[in-house]
């Protein structure tokens, strides 16, 4: 560092906090994080962070079609919170019904290869839904079946509550864009206000990055910056413990339209 940065540094450090500086700053791209937080270290602590990803509306919301399936959760949260102690990385999901579990199936394994990472697992249910174009002509059943994903939204909700009653974070992130979790936050605010939440809407079509409510719930909000996506991608392949490899499926390198995978 030379000594006009060396200057600027020590004068950010004695008007605001670390963490401020290191959330204006997280992107990679930054020189000043590091040279700020290795500085700063050894007066401010790390906060103790606990991550929460919707699985499904993190896929829908930044990931569906895109070549960036293939993500390292860990890389992606050690990127966006360099400033943080990450403690675990709760992703919650549902196995899908289709063609696509297969596809699914590999991604779960390799999110295994990462200690932080803890998967829990919802399931869809089938359910009667009445068509409503109302310029359908078909003379048969207005109603047909759908899959609905349940307890996604109940598994986040559930261990972010119980997170915060065992005192394991200082930090919240929340990866969603979901109504349904404002309860839970708001919850959490109330019983622990020294518990700072923080939600990342992943959104790549600005009508998915409103989340008005789950925003206007949480202390902080921000858009995931999508430019982490592929820089946060695993190896392909990846060698497992027993040494065997584990590829990713050959149809998440391209552009697609696909349904979730």
């Amino acid at each position: 560092m030379d000594a006009a940065s060396a200057t600027l540094t020590t004068k950010m450090v004695d008007t605001c906090s670390i963490t401020d500086i290191i959330e204006v700053y997280d992107s990679p791209a930054t020189s000043l994080v590091p040279a700020v937080y290795m500085t700063a270290f050894s007066f401010v602590p790390a906060p103790a962070t606990v991550v929460y990803v919707d699985g499904f509306n993190l896929y829908y919301g930044a990931l569906k079609g895109t070549p960036h399936r293939w993500l390292d959760l860990d890389g992606l949260f050690r990127r966006l919170r360099p400033g943080d102690d990450i403690q675990q990385i709760r992703y919650c999901s549902a196995m899908v019904v289709g063609p696509t579990r297969p596809n699914q199936e590999v991604y779960l394994k390799a999110l295994a290869t990462t200690p932080k990472v803890e998967v829990s697992l919802g399931k869809f249910k089938e359910k009667q839904v009445r068509c409503g174009v109302s310029a359908c002509t078909f003379s048969g059943s207005r109603f047909y079946t759908t899959q609905e994903e349940k307890r996604t939204d109940v598994n986040i909700a559930v261990a972010m509550i119980d997170d915060a009653n065992r005192g394991v974070c200082e930090k919240v992130i929340l990866v969603s864009g979901d109504s349904d979790l404002v309860p839970a936050v708001t919850l959490v605010r109330s019983r622990h206000p020294s518990i700072e939440i923080t939600v990342y809407v992943p959104a790549n079509h600005r009508r998915r990055a409103f989340a008005t409510e789950l925003r206007g719930a949480a202390h902080k909000h921000r858009d995931l910056p999508l430019r982490l996506l592929p820089l946060s991608q695993f190896p392909d392949p990846i060698t497992l413990r027993d040494g065997s490899l584990l590829s990713k499926p050959a149809d998440w390198a391209v552009l697609t339209g696909t349904t979730p995978s």
